[in-house]
């Protein structure tokens, strides 16, 4: 069987076609793990916008972000609904917060009839499909703070 390298992720193909999990840089071999690394979008050596991991930390990077998330996975609400449930948000980084998760397909802002005029957010299913990724980043962060004796 011959191999040869594929792309900029240097995965090495048999005639085939057939992808292997390994990477050649000199003379060390690497074997990916199936789990963290299940295809070749995040077979980077580098931080890359196509690495499914760096999309998901994208898209909820920003202080406050996860948890106007949070409080968006209970249903729409106003912006003065969201000041209410995270009064320490000053309202400059509530509608920064807003805008950014609007830019990035994660919530929609809806212009309700009557006077005055109302504004309410609630996430679109790419924002609803985040709320495992918040559950594990709780759970995770719990599990750490426990390994350092607690909570500072």
């Amino acid at each position: 069987m011959t191999g040869r390298r594929c792309g900029a992720h240097g995965i090495s193909e048999r005639d085939g076609g057939e992808a292997h999990q390994t990477e050649t840089h000199g003379a060390a071999r690497r074997r990916w793990d199936a789990e963290l690394v299940p295809d070749a979008r995040g077979r980077t050596r580098g931080p890359e916008p196509g690495c499914p991991v760096e999309t998901a930390l994208a898209a909820v990077s920003g202080r406050w972000t996860t948890l106007v998330l949070r409080e968006l996975m209970h249903g729409a609400h106003s912006f003065g609904d969201l000041r209410e449930a995270l009064p320490r948000i000053s309202p400059k980084v509530l509608a920064e917060r807003l805008r950014a998760l609007e830019e990035r397909g994660l919530v929609t802002r809806d212009r309700l009839r009557g006077f005055p005029v109302r504004t309410r957010y609630r996430l679109t299913p790419a924002g609803r499909a985040l709320r495992p990724l918040l559950i594990e980043l709780y759970r995770t962060g719990s599990a750490l703070a426990e390994e350092r004796g607690g909570d500072r």
